[in-house]
């Protein structure tokens, strides 16, 4: 175990902690790995979490992940090598302690900003879909992947999923569509939209912030907002469908109304039949 252990952990860079007395930074930095959570960066930042929600300086958190992504999701990887191996409560306690970080965001005593450029998919989505702001971009790119491997959507999806529009949660978890930082916005996955290219403005700006009053930190936010451009061909615009056949009370159900609706949709895999079909939702 203690070379399993070595394995994953030898990078002890793999999550930066900066910042100042008043503003601290987590920031995913495993870019190479598009920022996948392990065992021991959801540890690290679990601890220094919690020292800064107790530590009456800190006034605010900010949430960011180094290179094209924000973070893609857990690192199936090192459970599945562990799984393997026969290292099942290793496994266990990854998964474990992966949920309570997203619990730790979730219940979070100060505001935490969440600065969501690129990917963010599983495990990213669940340590950034509970902060009390979410900041996306044009680049970024939200999905909940799980049932591709057959698993089901977790890290408390069921909580910010049921919460979109319509049946729109349903089809994200049942399908793992890609949906992009302009819908995001839309559909309220997201609470502000701003252009890439200001992003790190708005970061300097935050580096200013001295009080947890959410009011002045949104007035922060506010200066570097954008209206996002959502698309005509975005899955927000399909919402309409969306509603007709996501609204079916079994799995079946609602792949037959997919095959209906084919006979009016030029685009096949337009509602992502082709992932509900290969996703062996069927069989849940």
């Amino acid at each position: 175990m203690a070379m399993i252990r070595h394995s994953f952990d030898e990078d002890v860079n793999q999550v930066l902690f900066e910042g100042n007395s008043y503003v601290k930074k987590v920031i995913l930095n495993r870019p190479q790995k598009l920022n996948c959570l392990n065992h021991h960066m959801v540890s690290e930042m679990t601890k220094k979490l919690k020292a800064y929600e107790i530590d009456p300086g800190v006034k605010v958190v900010v949430l960011k992940g180094n290179g094209k992504a924000f973070c893609a999701g857990g690192d199936v990887v090192e459970l599945y090598i562990c799984t393997v191996a026969g290292h099942w409560s290793y496994a266990a306690s990854s998964y474990k302690k992966n949920l309570f970080l997203d619990y730790v965001v979730a219940t979070y005593g100060k505001p935490v900003v969440a600065l969501i450029h690129g990917i963010v998919m599983g495990s990213g989505a669940g340590l950034s879909m509970h902060a009390a702001f979410k900041i996306v971009t044009e680049n970024t790119a939200f999905a909940m992947p799980e049932t591709s491997i057959g698993h089901f959507v977790d890290v408390g999806a069921s909580y910010f999923l049921s919460r979109l529009p319509g049946f729109l949660g349903e089809y994200l978890g049942l399908t793992g569509t890609k949906i992009r930082g302009p819908d995001m916005v839309a559909c309220g996955l997201a609470t502000h939209f701003v252009l890439s290219k200001d992003l790190h403005l708005l970061e300097s700006a935050l580096d200013e912030v001295t009080s947890s009053d959410t009011s002045k930190i949104s007035k922060v936010i506010r200066i570097y907002e954008h209206k996002p451009d959502v698309k005509q061909d975005g899955v927000y615009s399909r919402l309409e469908i969306i509603n007709k056949c996501f609204s079916r009370k079994t799995a079946e159900e609602i792949l037959s109304s997919l095959v209906i609706k084919l006979l009016y949709i030029a685009e096949r895999n337009l509602l992502g039949i082709e992932s509900l079909k290969l996703s062996g939702v069927l069989a849940i």
